[in-house]
């Protein structure tokens, strides 16, 4: 204990104000895939949300003045890319992401691969105007490397048939688009300078989305297109269209016409020259631009972390962070006096008269619904023991003798005669049958 000072010893503040610079100087900014979960965007205008995958889950912020560049409505349950720097929100002591850019996965996954990579081969060199090789004065043969079927093969042949029709090209075909085109691209390269039969290489194709052009965003025919000893323009999509092919290429041509314009000559030949070195000096300048942006956004990064704006961020995120706290409290105490009042009542219903006389009322319905149903099952066994006793009755009946086929003979008396000495000559008899009698006179 003699060993502690009052340096050693931290307050909760401090720490979190410590461990808030530790995370923020040394994390930078990060690039973070994830799903939108817990979306608020409370009145300030700010956004807080929760980023997760199937295991784990970050806290994150993006105040009113960056969520302005969104080009989207985010909802719950949207997986989406965001470039965010790692702070903590020191009164709770959560650590979080303060996002300064969001889109959506599958735009947003391309976008950050191009400029990873873009990155990369620029921070190895492959983009510096020193390795790039000049382009022939007067070619003697041009190669092309592109889709055989495509339309950028035909604007290309209509161009130096056009312009230069003794100019010989030879048609290195190959995919475009497509998971297998880069590496059929970067063969045919390698196919090209291993003939050595051309003084220049057009590669490229006609327009497209970032996903149709993206073969000709990998980084192996990056590679393969800066080591080519044969000097290579890169002709891909349109004018706006921007690839890594084209930061490694000698030279960029707008559009595959334009490629075919740069390698073949007319009575414009000055103003070729001037223009290639024009696209050369652009190139250059882009070149300077991207490393110049690249620095200023790493002090912008430094400055935004010191910028007071900063610590009223902070503030604002706390005070939303309050307006929801109290939002909920108000919501928790109506709720409460509700469910109270709402028991009250449950009580006061069980006690009412009404109540009791309807539980009085059902209790003399079954009641008699009971004596009703005694009362038929009474009648319904007499009934039963009724027909028993007439089926017993008519067992033993003359009556079911005489609907058998036999009948009884009697004398006018009604004496029943059983033999032929019972009656004399005269005699009148009554024979009744199952259905009427007859009467007989005996001779």
């Amino acid at each position: 204990m003699s060993s502690l000072t009052n340096q050693n010893i931290f307050t909760v503040s401090r720490l979190n104000a410590e461990v808030r610079l530790l995370l923020e100087n040394e994390m930078g900014i990060v690039w973070l895939v994830g799903e939108i979960s817990n979306f608020s965007a409370p009145v300030s205008g700010h956004w807080y949300l929760t980023l997760k995958d199937s295991r784990a889950q970050v806290k994150c912020a993006m105040f009113r003045g960056n969520n302005r560049r969104v080009s989207f409505k985010p909802q719950n349950g949207n997986q989406v890319l965001v470039k965010a720097r790692l702070s903590l929100y020191e009164p709770r002591g959560d650590y979080q992401l303060i996002i300064e850019s969001m889109q959506p996965e599958g735009d947003g996954r391309l976008q950050q691969q191009f400029d990873e990579l873009k990155m990369k081969l620029a921070g190895e060199g492959l983009f510096a105007q020193t390795n790039k090789r000049p382009l022939p004065e007067h070619p003697k043969r041009v190669g092309v490397i592109t889709s055989k079927t495509g339309a950028a093969l035909l604007d290309i042949l209509d161009v130096l048939k056009r312009r230069d029709p003794s100019l010989p090209v030879v048609i290195y075909p190959t995919m475009v688009q497509g998971e297998e085109a880069a590496i059929q691209i970067a063969q045919a390269i390698g196919c090209a300078n291993s003939r050595n039969e051309c003084d220049v290489l057009i590669v490229g194709r006609g327009g497209g989305s970032l996903e149709d052009l993206w073969c000709f965003n990998n980084e192996i025919l990056a590679r393969t297109i800066a080591s080519s000893q044969i000097p290579i323009i890169s002709a891909v999509g349109h004018e706006i269209d921007v690839t890594i092919a084209d930061f490694v290429a000698d030279m960029r041509a707008p559009t595959p016409s334009a490629a075919a314009e740069l390698v073949s000559r007319d009575n414009s030949h000055k103003a070729q020259t001037f223009q290639a070195r024009q696209h050369k000096l652009l190139s250059a300048i882009r070149y300077y631009l991207a490393e110049q942006k690249q620095h200023a956004s790493q002090l912008m990064h430094r400055l935004e972390r010191q910028h007071p704006s900063y610590q009223l961020q902070r503030q604002s995120q706390q005070l939303d962070e309050l307006d929801m706290r109290l939002q909920r409290a108000m919501k928790q105490l109506i709720t409460t006096r509700q469910q109270s009042v709402e028991r009250k009542h449950h009580r006061l219903q069980l006690a009412s008269p009404v109540t009791r006389l309807a539980e009085q009322r059902s209790k003399l319905d079954r009641a008699e619904q009971k004596l009703m149903d005694a009362m038929d099952r009474k009648l319904l066994t007499a009934r039963h023991q009724l027909a028993i006793a007439a089926e017993k009755l008519d067992t033993v009946s003359p009556l079911a003798t005489l609907k058998r086929g036999y009948s009884i003979t009697q004398t006018e008396q009604g004496q029943v005669v059983t033999q032929a000495t019972d009656v004399k000559t005269g005699d009148t008899l009554v024979t009744r049958l199952a259905d009427g009698e007859l009467r007989s006179t005996v001779n």
